[in-house]
């Protein structure tokens, strides 16, 4: 009886161990980012300037900011994806951009003045570093992580500077906690004064990421007249935005049709590669759909999922090869033979 008693006792054991095993082995199947290692990435600088290295080889960054559609970002030769914050569907998007083959800048929103945040609030700055902490030890080793973006356009109608003595704590936080991935800060466009400070208080960052539009061909000598000696990437660039376009005389912002917008962008994409020495690439925005302004402004796709003109020349630029179908072209948009720079006002007929 003892010697049935310890047959039973050791095959129960065994069936437990083995069931545990199973369960162990499907909780890394099934949520292996958890227990993924980290591919690393670093900057680097010869004499041909910044470089990019993942995983030791060469990353140029042919970008999009946004978390839709990634199996066509991937096909259309993109590489990578922005995000601005960290929400519940963020492990959802990390491990789709995993699937696809894309890296992510992962953005952690970073409290902004014209919000209400307020960076003399030593609470408040303190509960922010403590929530980029506990972000960074949770997704750090995710294999999709190519940086972490640190904020974005904290500087939009701001006047309290202590902002980037913050940007510093958060980054040399970052830089303790994970030594894998480097960290960018994203700023409204480029302002010389704005360059300086951020050069005097926030020496840990590694990267200036520049939200540019109309202003982009000027951004690769104004990098280095003001003053910028690390690299630079374009974290968001597409039309004419909205507040720099001519309007109409009732405060209309005239929005470019798609085919302008397709040369708009070809005309910005040059001025990004131009600067091989400090850029190491771009996220195009949007990679979706929003309203602003209009419902066509910004994004790469229609309300009903349709591309234009401004694909071609992205699938052109990141493939080196041109679509196999083009988009039309609008070769006039009129009426009554004028244009929206006309300021066509129509009489009621009441």
């Amino acid at each position: 009886m003892l010697g049935s008693t310890n047959a039973n006792s050791y095959q129960q054991e065994t069936r437990l161990m083995t069931k545990t095993f199973i369960s162990t082995i499907f909780l890394v199947v099934f949520y292996g980012f958890i227990y993924a290692a980290p591919i690393s990435v670093e900057i680097v600088k010869n004499e041909n300037g910044y470089q990019l290295l993942r995983g030791g080889e060469p990353y140029y960054i042919k970008g999009a900011g946004g978390t839709v559609h990634l199996d066509k970002l991937k096909s259309y030769g993109g590489n990578s994806i922005r995000t601005w914050g960290v929400d519940a569907n963020t492990d959802n998007i990390l491990e789709e951009a995993e699937k696809e083959g894309l890296s992510v800048t992962f953005g952690i929103w970073m409290g902004q003045e014209r919000q209400g945040f307020d960076y003399s609030n030593e609470d408040a700055v303190n509960a922010q570093l403590e929530m980029f902490r506990q972000t960074v030890r949770k997704y750090k080793s995710h294999p999709a992580i190519l940086m972490w973006g640190v904020g974005n356009e904290m500087d939009l109608d701001y006047s309290n500077f202590d902002v980037w003595k913050y940007l510093e704590k958060i980054c040399k936080m970052i830089h303790e906690e994970d030594p894998n991935h480097p960290t960018m800060a994203v700023t409204a466009g480029l302002d010389v004064a704005e360059v300086k400070l951020i050069n005097k208080h926030a020496p840990s960052l590694d990267i200036l990421g520049v939200n540019t539009y109309g202003d982009i061909s000027y951004l690769p000598e104004a990098i280095k007249v003001y003053g910028w000696n690390k690299p630079y990437v374009v974290a968001e660039w597409g039309p004419y935005g909205w507040w720099e376009v001519t309007k109409t005389s009732w405060g209309a912002s005239i929005e470019e049709t798609s085919t302008q917008k397709a040369n708009t962008y070809s005309k910005s994409i040059k001025a990004i590669v131009s600067d091989k020495k400090n850029c190491l690439g771009s996220y195009v925005f949007l990679w979706g759909q929003k309203q602003e302004h209009t419902s066509t402004w910004f994004g790469l796709f229609t309300e009903s999922e349709e591309e234009t003109a401004v694909m071609d020349v992205l699938i052109e630029e990141w493939t080196g090869k041109p679509p196999k179908n083009f988009a039309p072209s609008i070769q006039n948009f009129k009426l009554t033979d004028k244009s929206a720079f006309d300021n066509i006002i129509v009489k009621s007929t009441k």
